[in-house]
């Protein structure tokens, strides 16, 4: 396929990328989340993965940009794609243990708690607002938003969300083997809380079932008032779908062909239920002669920090599928 499936006739003139930052306690059980070397350490992923996008480098303490296996982190594409087309990115803290390390847009939230026995996200509707605040002063800022996110174990929040507002969504996850029979746990277990809580709104699924990023992205969403592409797989799907439910404008979502094609999810198929326009990167990294970023192509990491939304905004800047990948493979090749 081309290098994007739709560019949607989008020909931005002040571009901003921006990338909303929580934690969801889900990410720390074991086998939940590939988003770090060990469970607990997934709750430091956010902050370091916006280092790396804003610096360069992971600057708070000795890391390198990589899973075990060698695979660069998404934000390693991010930050290539910054860097190619001169942008500096923002970033939103929606709800962190660990403070963060960049300067970001903060509305105070706390870390999503586990849904599994207490409400998630107690102050949804307030994030969301805080949310809406953030957009509405973006939109005097740029005339086009590529908005990523960084939530460890968010595809699990995200499944939780969908399902609860009636799609029979499934959900990817950055390991290759997809842990299906945890999240299906998971959903159980929420799936039990929301009968009991009967949520009365969207929000109230978010706050029971999600994590800070889905009600502040929302939000944002919300009050944008230009275009926004959101940047992610399946836990944008969950932001739009909180949109629709609100009877609010569905955003469009780029994101990676690694997320589509995964066959343990149903991303299309989910997408086109919400009524969502996806434009699909094929950065064909399995070309590009890197043991680490053709691990892409068998299913590891696949997305995330709003790559593939990030490249898609490379397009419409002008900017060539070669060099775009080639920056990339260069930027990745510095890290070994």
């Amino acid at each position: 396929m081309a290098f994007v499936s739709d560019t949607l006739s989008l020909s931005p003139q002040k571009p901003l990328f921006a990338s909303v930052l929580a934690n969801t306690m889900l990410s720390v059980v074991p086998g939940i989340s590939g988003a770090g070397p060990t469970p607990q350490k997934t709750l430091l992923t956010p902050v370091l993965d916006a280092e790396l996008v804003a610096h360069g480098e992971i600057t708070s303490m000795p890391a390198r940009p990589n899973t075990p296996t060698g695979c660069p982190t998404p934000a390693s594409i991010t930050r290539a794609v910054m860097d190619l087309c001169g942008v500096t990115p923002l970033f939103i803290n929606a709800g962190l243990v660990h403070r963060p390390t960049v300067p970001c847009f903060d509305v105070y939230g706390e870390p999503g708690n586990d849904p599994r026995v207490m409400d998630a996200v107690p102050r949804a509707g307030e994030l969301f607002e805080a949310g809406r605040f953030i957009g509405t002063f973006l939109s005097r800022a740029c005339d086009m938003l590529v908005l990523g996110e960084c939530v460890p174990g968010g595809t699990t929040t995200a499944l939780c969300v969908l399902r609860g507002l009636g799609y029979p969504a499934q959900v990817s996850s950055s390991y290759v083997s997809n842990p299906t029979t945890m999240k299906e746990e998971v959903w159980k277990a929420v799936a039990s809380r929301l009968e009991e809580k009967r949520p009365g709104s969207p929000l109230d699924v978010a706050r029971y079932a999600g994590d800070p990023m889905i009600p502040v992205s929302a939000g944002i969403a919300a009050g944008f008032g230009g275009d926004l592409v959101l940047a992610g797989g399946t836990q944008m799907l969950a932001v739009c779908a909180v949109l629709k439910a609100l009877d609010l404008p569905v955003p469009r979502v780029a994101t990676t062909v690694y997320v589509r094609d995964d066959p343990s999810a149903n991303f299309s198929e989910t997408a086109e239920t919400i009524g969502v326009a996806v434009a699909y990167v094929d950065p064909e990294f399995g070309d590009l002669g890197h043991s680490g970023l053709a691990r892409y192509c068998i299913g590891e990491v696949k997305e995330g920090m709003g790559a593939g939304g990030a490249m898609f905004m490379a397009v419409l800047m002008g900017y060539s599928p070669d060099q775009i990948r080639n920056h990339i493979l260069g930027t990745v090749m510095a890290y070994r």
